[in-house]
Formats: structure tokens, C-alpha cells, sequence
């Protein structure tokens, strides 16, 4: 079997011993004499696959009884909507735009409720995290919205904004699950698994249920309101059953690593080890303010086009793929997700430096 260290935004690497156990499980689950993907939703075997999934995300995470776990579909997209749908009550929602994703959070959830840009680190091309400690916050804004994590431009949140009373909402799609967190410093948080935790077509919400409006108006679809997903666990429709097997042997492993404070120290040794790599080059440089970089998405640039393409080529050929980084920043991106071994960083930086050394050289 050959396997390259895939450096992809999303999706992305998942952990060996979990595709190992999915593999092993794919034609006959548990004796049960067929796979996940071809039982019935509403039977016993799944409905013990999915409790289980609910039950080890919440001993993972720290999650309270009175917040919701919701297994859904439809991505980070349907959330940009699905949000100001369901927590809209005074018709004000306050945004912070650190990055294309926030951004388009901010465009679809104007459809549906008055939104206040209240910080944006645009004018920098989302190189930094804003302050954040005392925004111009409406009194009568029903949340406070924020992208933790951004994957194209490799920034992130290391102490979330002062909300002054608000609740927060965040997007954790891509350093979902990579450290620890406090759920009762947010109202909402959901992530697009595909990056950090599964395979894509699961989107995991995370809500506090008294947040939740119980009198939306009638043009928010049924399926589109968090309490219709809550009443039936997730299970109002068919929901996409392979994806939240393969998540819950994620949070297994997760929970094998000795749980979120261990992947933590685990990532922060990753990146340490990259960005001090970037750091010591003069060849390659970072595009993120130093105390805003991201642990998961760290983008770089050789400052030329066509040595930033050469280097992707190299790479790939030395089984190190998924590097071109987004055209909105260019160059290269290394994403660190938790599946990435730390042998992999090892041998992009040493890879980076014998580049290094041969360009220098010509």
C-alpha cells in the first residue's frame, strides 16, 4: 500500500487505523452481514452506530446536556442560512469577516435578518484576527457570529471576542475537534467534518436548545429548523448514515489519543516545527500575522509564481501532496489537520530546506 502525507484543506487525511477499521467493517458490519451503507436508517444497528457517534462526541468535547448534537447535511452553506433562520428574534445579528467563509456567512444571512459588520480584517487581505475586545456590538443583536478557523488564509482565533453578553456563534469547520474548548462560551457552533473529522457530507451542529426561536415564520422549511432535527435525534430523514459511522471511529481514535488536551499538544508540536522552519528560511515566507497563525491551514510563498509551482511539482513527486495553496493568497498551504503524523511535517520541512538549499545554490 503506498500513501502519501495529503497536505489538503478538505477533504482531507484521515487516521490510517481509522480507514483501516471502516475497511474491515465495509462488506459485513458487525455480523451484521452488510455494510453501513446499505442498512436501514431506522434500524436497531444504526441507531446504535449513531448514539454511540452522539455519545462519544459529547465525552470528547465537554458537551452539556442542555445543548443539542445534530448530525446534518448540506454543509457550511446551509448553515449560513440555517443560522440567522433559527436564532433570529430581534432581526439584528452582528459579524466578524476575518475571511472568505465569514464573509459569505454575512451575504446569505442578510437574506433573513438585519446584519452589522461590527470588524473585518479585509483591508489586509484577512492576514490577521481583528481586536475583538471591545466591539460596537448592537444591544439588540440575537448573536455574534465568527469563522474560528480560517482555512484559506491560515488564520485563527486564540481567545474569542468579548460577545458583551451576546451569544456567539462559530463556524469550527476547520480546527474542529483539534483542541479543546469551553461549549458554554458559545450559543452554536457547527463544522463541515471533512477537514478534521470524517468524510464529506456530515455537518455537525452543536446548539444550545433555549436558543432556538419556536416561532419561525413559515418560510423557513421544516428541514431547515434545528427543532425538527432535535424532536426525531437526528433522524427525520434519511440521514448520510456512512459518514456518521466514520466520524464516530474518529472520535474514538480521538478519545485513544487520550482526548482533545493530547491531539492538542500533538498539533501545536506541528506546527511549532513548521513554522519555525518558515521562520528560519529566507527563501519561503508566511503571510499570516505571527500571533494570529493558524495550528491547521499555514500558507506560504517563495514570493515568485513560478518557484512556488515548481516547488508543488517537487513536492508531489516526493509524496507530498495537496499543497497549491488558494488562488486568493497563492503559493503554497500546508494543512496540519489532526490525522496528519507529525513524520509528515518532518518531511515537508526538511523537503522545504533541501529546496531551499538547491535554489540558493543556483
Amino acid at each position: 500500500m503506498s500513501r502519501v502525507y495529503n497536505f489538503s484543506a478538505g477533504p482531507a487525511m484521515l487516521p490510517l487505523e481509522v480507514l483501516e477499521e471502516a475497511r474491515e467493517d465495509l462488506l459485513d458490519y458487525k455480523g451484521s452481514g452488510m455494510s453501513v451503507m446499505e442498512m436501514s436508517h431506522r434500524g436497531k444497528v444504526f441507531d446504535g452506530i449513531i448514539r454511540k457517534a452522539e455519545a462519544d462526541f459529547r465525552k470528547l468535547v465537554g458537551v452539556p446536556d442542555d445543548y443539542a448534537v445534530l448530525f446534518l447535511q448540506g454543509g457550511g452553506w446551509t448553515q449560513f442560512a440555517e443560522v440567522p433562520m433559527n436564532l433570529t428574534k430581534n432581526g439584528t445579528a452582528a459579524y466578524i469577516v476575518t475571511g472568505n467563509w465569514a464573509r459569505n456567512a454575512a451575504k446569505e444571512a442578510q437574506k433573513y435578518t438585519k446584519v452589522v459588520r461590527v470588524a473585518s480584517s479585509e483591508d489586509q487581505n484577512f492576514s490577521y484576527i481583528p481586536d475583538c475586545s471591545d466591539l460596537d456590538i448592537p444591544e439588540d443583536a440575537d448573536y455574534v457570529y465568527i469563522c474560528e478557523n480560517n482555512t484559506i488564509y491560515g488564520t485563527e482565533y486564540f481567545q474569542l471576542p468579548n460577545t458583551k453578553g451576546h451569544v456567539l456563534v462559530a463556524d469550527v469547520s476547520s480546527n474542529f475537534l483539534s483542541r479543546p474548548i469551553d461549549v458554554k462560551k458559545y450559543g452554536l457552533f457547527f463544522g463541515g467534518v471533512q477537514k478534521n473529522v470524517g468524510p464529506a457530507g456530515v455537518t455537525i451542529v452543536c446548539v444550545r436548545k433555549d436558543l432556538i426561536n419556536p416561532d419561525l415564520p413559515d418560510y423557513v422549511p421544516t428541514m431547515m429548523r434545528y427543532q425538527t432535527q432535535i424532536d426525531k435525534d437526528s433522524l427525520f430523514n434519511t440521514p448520510p448514515a456512512w459518514g456518521i459511522y466514520v466520524c464516530g471511529l474518529t472520535f474514538q481514535w480521538l478519545l485513544k489519543q487520550g482526548g482533545l488536551a493530547e491531539i492538542a499538544k500533538k498539533n501545536e508540536a506541528k506546527a511549532k516545527l513548521f513554522y519555525d522552519t518558515l521562520d528560519e528560511s529566507k527563501l519561503f515566507k508566511g503571510t499570516v500575522r505571527r500571533q494570529d497563525r493558524s495550528l491547521m491551514n499555514a500558507p506560504f510563498v517563495t514570493g515568485d509564481k513560478d518557484l512556488d509551482a515548481e516547488f508543488i511539482k517537487e513536492a508531489a513527486a516526493q509524496g507530498l501532496e495537496s499543497l497549491k495553496g488558494h488562488r486568493s493568497v497563492g503559493g503554497m498551504r500546508a494543512s496540519l489537520y489532526n490525522a496528519m503524523p507529525y513524520e509528515g511535517v518532518v518531511k515537508l520541512t526538511n523537503f522545504m530546506k533541501e529546496f531551499e538549499a538547491h535554489h540558493s545554490a543556483v
